[in-house]
């Protein structure tokens, strides 16, 4: 299994699924707090609450969701099938959630509540099968490298395409239909692509790598051995803070430029292309997928020289003391603001790849030291530490501002605009600062991963003679 290569074009189809995933997360990270306060509606604090209500309903879901992907048995393997079953309910409730009912508050708030939820159980159950996939299309720990940054590229190129063309097909169509209609009818344009794209990964991908033969359903000993995979739980610590430092920074972003910038006034100068103008906030957005991009295609040659581990803990220590200039930023620094977001972004970038491949290189270590192999539940159990920290940033995002005064489309007071800036720089920073110290403890060094993985191999061998 050590030596067993794989194609480039299953490489490329794996990619293809986390653009899809990609372009939703982002969504959600960059537009759907703006769309809750400023189109449909509802108070910051609100939708603050509601966020981290529904989240922890959610997280809760990714270990129930790996555990039913690891009992799954089809003939197109354990985890391939539910990109199949799943993605066109994931692109349909994708437009419910941005639909807008004619409901009073209390309405609307519950409306958020439902489509919210529904909206990250589809996601939850599309996402950690294919997360999952990663443990079991290959045992080489480098190939995983290089399919986790074929993850990572696509689902930065995901996240530029929708950057690209969400706030310019909502003025498009907002032409013609009201707004609220507009946001829904983007949705069917996103929605369609993500179908397609999953579909690519189902039929380019392949599963190879099975628990033991002898191994039984057993699911309190599987939560016994993730109880016990101390190097799992690192990552869990790093994901959960890498998690808050990218969606409180991405979260604030559109408030940053429209409150702050004057996002209004810089789209008379702003770029136009194919009659669509492209605002700052978007080209900042997208310079930083664009860096992320960047940072993602250089973590298997960085990491190669100096290992995983050390270049996690750089990247997130550079981005840290980055993130802190942000603070002294004026509105006339927008050379400087494209350019921390360049560098902070390629820190970033560098990182993700690795934390799923490390992901990948615990549940080896875990079948190494017990006997058994429980792929979705280690994976599932990430994508919840993932969520935890997505949920945390987006709650503390929306609860900042309703603290700091936030007023829907109305001008901010200085306090709110001391409080944005805060959430562009401080609080990023130390979540930043805390992810590379987590990292500290990690020892699953390359080394290491080399030994066990051959161990295995050797497992896996006299299995097969006998």
């Amino acid at each position: 299994m050590i030596t067993t290569k794989v194609s480039l074009r299953e490489k490329i189809g794996y990619g293809f699924g986390d653009a899809a995933s990609s372009m939703f997360w982002k969504i959600f990270t960059f537009y759907l707090a703006i769309f809750y306060t400023d189109v449909f509606g509802i108070p910051a604090a609100a939708a603050g609450t509601m966020f981290l209500v529904t989240r922890i309903w959610d997280t809760a879901n990714d270990p129930i969701m790996g555990i039913i992907g690891d009992r799954t048995n089809t003939r197109w393997g354990k985890f391939r099938p539910y990109l199949l079953w799943i993605s066109f309910p994931f692109a349909i409730i994708g437009v419910l959630l941005f639909t807008t009912p004619n409901l009073d508050l209390t309405g609307k708030i519950v409306y958020a509540y439902i489509s919210y939820t529904l909206m990250m159980m589809a996601y939850t159950a599309i996402n950690v099968p294919y997360a999952s996939l990663l443990g079991v299309m290959t045992a080489n720990s480098n190939e995983r490298t290089s399919f986790a940054s074929y993850r990572m590229i696509f689902a930065f190129a995901g996240s530029l395409l929708v950057v690209a063309i969400f706030q310019p097909l909502v003025d498009v169509f907002g032409k013609a239909v009201p707004t609220t209609t507009a946001y829904q009818l983007t949705m069917v344009v996103i929605g369609t692509i993500v179908i397609g794209f999953f579909m690519l990964t189902f039929s380019w991908t392949r599963e190879r790598i099975t628990p033991p033969r002898d191994q039984k359903n057993n699911l309190k000993e599987d939560f016994k051995n993730l109880m016990a995979n101390g190097p799992w739980f690192i990552l869990l610590g790093a994901g959960v803070m890498t998690l808050i430092f990218n969606s409180v920074r991405d979260g604030v972003a559109i408030y940053y430029f429209k409150y702050y910038i004057s996002d209004d006034i810089a789209r008379e100068s702003a770029v136009m292309l194919s009659k669509m103008t492209f605002a700052y906030s978007t080209f900042y957005l997208f310079l930083g997928q664009a860096t992320n991009m960047i940072g993602v295609i250089m973590a298997k040659p960085v990491s190669a020289i100096i290992g995983k581990r050390r270049t996690f803990i750089f990247a997130m220590f550079i981005a840290a003391v980055l993130s802190m200039f942000f603070l002294f930023l004026t509105r006339d620094s927008l050379f400087l603001v494209f350019t921390l977001q360049a560098l902070i972004s390629f820190c970033a970038g560098i990182i993700f790849p690795l934390l799923w491949s490390m992901y990948a290189d615990t549940a080896d270590f875990s079948q190494w030291k017990t006997g058994r192999r429980a792929t979705g539940l280690v994976f599932s159990a990430s994508s919840m530490s993932q969520k935890l920290g997505w949920t945390l940033g987006g709650s503390i995002t929306l609860w900042l501002l309703a603290i700091y005064g936030f007023q829907a489309n109305e001008v901010q007071s200085a306090e709110t605009i001391r409080g944005v800036k805060y959430m562009m720089s401080i609080i990023p920073g130390v979540a930043a600062l805390l992810s590379g110290v987590f990292m500290i403890f990690y020892k699953l060094s390359d080394a290491k991963m080399t030994k066990i993985i051959e161990d295995l191999d050797q497992i896996r061998e006299s299995e097969g003679e006998a």
